[in-house]
């Protein structure tokens, strides 16, 4: 009997995220799953899609993200994910998560990444999958609980020390309940003031309920600078010490001119101490970083430039050295008088950019900030980025390798099952894109253009994008909950 399905996709050119050689095959769609994959001549689709040899891929899984608010806003505000070929986001990154925290005032830096204090509404994690329901947005959600947000809970805003035995206590129980609901593991930002005065002990302390419950540990490690070799210790240290749970070190870089070239290093230690425990790492292909502005941590061989400004607004987008020039005043000054504020800094070197990238444990991560006024462009071109310039121009890796960083390695690293790989019974997550011009378009100075080469994407078999059309307005996303965690 003939297969009759919602949607079948012909000739395409697949990859199919394992980092196996390319095919040529059919893929047919039923509901939110795939079917069938092979010459599907004799099968019929209500829709029916020439691919022309196109490439044919999952879609794709941006690793690293702050995306928490922005899930909340509809289909339509995750354009900058869908037109990337993006059909799943990580959010709750660098110990900053929306839930569970409520506010009354403006968060401290930089949990107001994600908005103001009226942002803050979700007690738990519950709550957060429950609006995600309500509102669901176009693309899937994995969330850490995060550290920041359990500490400035817990400790009633006093963050910048330790933390008590009776607050340890409290984020632990707060965190269990949050792993329980749906989050799927715990993240810190010790680089960050609200969390640089826990010592390693408070985190083992809380990161042992992810050994407990089940889940993830991933972490904006305390330094990335000259102490990134010590950092990464103490980050496997804290996980091994917590019960072994599997790590994940966020935006792995070796920053400032005096630490370029220092990625050899730092990959070696990362695969000789992850001989004995899960280690794994996502990166953005790009040599600048972006977070809150920090006026204390300026530095004169770093040019940075202001994504947005509270106070003053109509200086996002300009270099701070231009700004401080106009108002007669010194950097560090200028830097102040902007704040609360976001900036991007070149302070990364593109060879350990390529370096990280390329190396077998790396996943991509856009770690995009959707709220800036004039974001970095990782925001809306990380992954056209990849195929186009690293993978077509530079030659830094394969096709295949590319894609199976932002698919099935992703999947595997965050144990989504069912994602990550075009095969039937998976979920029809995919993106049709063209490898020939794929390539991103956003700038420092322009950095929303939409990138060119993705063609189709598909999430949970709904359609989310096509190139050259305003955004769909469907939402098949789904919150996708904790899939380690135990039963109690």
């Amino acid at each position: 009997m003939a297969l009759r399905c919602d949607l079948v996709i012909r000739d395409a050119t697949v990859l199919d995220g394992t980092g196996a050689p390319r095919f040529r095959a059919d893929v047919a769609v039923e509901g939110d799953r795939i079917v069938s994959l092979g010459d599907l001549g004799s099968a019929s689709g209500q829709e029916e899609v020439d691919a022309g040899g196109l490439a044919l891929a999952p879609g794709f899984i941006d690793a690293h993200t702050h995306d928490d608010r922005l899930l909340l806003c509809g289909p339509e505000c995750v354009h900058c994910k869908t037109s990337q070929g993006v059909t799943t986001v990580v959010v709750g990154n660098c110990g900053v998560s929306l839930a569970p925290l409520r506010m009354e005032k403006r968060p401290p830096p930089p949990l107001d990444l994600l908005g103001d204090e009226s942002w803050f509404t979700l007690g738990g994690f519950g709550e957060y999958a429950e609006a995600l329901a309500k509102r669901p947005t176009a693309v899937n959600s994995f969330a850490f609980c995060g550290h920041q947000s359990l500490r400035v809970e817990a400790m009633e805003g006093d963050v910048y020390r330790p933390a008590t035995d009776r607050e340890i206590a409290r984020m632990q129980d707060r965190l269990r309940e949050s792993l329980r609901e749906g989050a799927g593991g715990f993240s810190t930002g010790l680089y960050y003031a609200p969390n640089m005065h826990a010592p390693t002990e408070e985190v083992i302390a809380v990161a042992s309920v992810v050994a407990e419950e089940g889940g993830l540990y991933a972490t904006h490690m305390r330094d990335e600078a000259d102490g990134v070799m010590d950092s990464i210790r103490e980050t496997l240290r804290t996980t091994r010490e917590a019960g072994n749970i599997e790590t994940i070190i966020s935006h792995h870089k070796c920053s400032m001119p005096e630490n370029f070239g220092r990625s050899r290093d730092t990959l070696a230690l990362i695969d000789a101490l992850g001989q004995d425990q899960p280690v794994a790492f996502d990166v953005y292909p790009y040599p600048a970083g972006s977070t809150v502005l920090m006026p204390e941590r300026l530095r004169q061989d770093v040019p940075v430039q202001v994504t947005w400004s509270v106070p003053h607004p109509e200086q996002a987008g300009r270099n701070l050295d231009d700004i401080a020039r106009d108002w007669g005043m010194t950097r560090r000054a200028t830097a102040a008088k902007l704040l609360p504020a976001g900036a991007i800094y070149f302070q990364m070197d593109e060879a350990d950019v390529r370096r990280i990238m390329a190396h077998p444990r790396a996943m991509i991560g856009s770690d995009g900030i959707p709220h800036d006024a004039k974001p970095h462009p990782r925001l809306w071109g990380t992954f056209p980025r990849v195929l186009g310039h690293y993978v077509r121009e530079v030659g830094l890796f394969t096709l295949e390798a590319a894609v199976h960083k932002m698919t099935g390695r992703t999947a595997q690293v965050f144990g989504l099952p069912d994602r990550g790989t075009i095969r039937p019974g998976g979920f029809a997550d995919l993106v049709l894109f063209d490898p020939a011009t794929v390539r991103d378009h956003a700038t420092y100075e322009n950095p929303d253009a939409i990138s060119e080469g993705i063609r189709r994407v598909w999430c949970n078999g709904v359609e989310t994008f096509r190139e050259g059309q305003a955004p769909t307005g469907a939402g098949p996303g789904r919150f996708l909950g904790n899939p380690r965690l135990r039963s109690h």
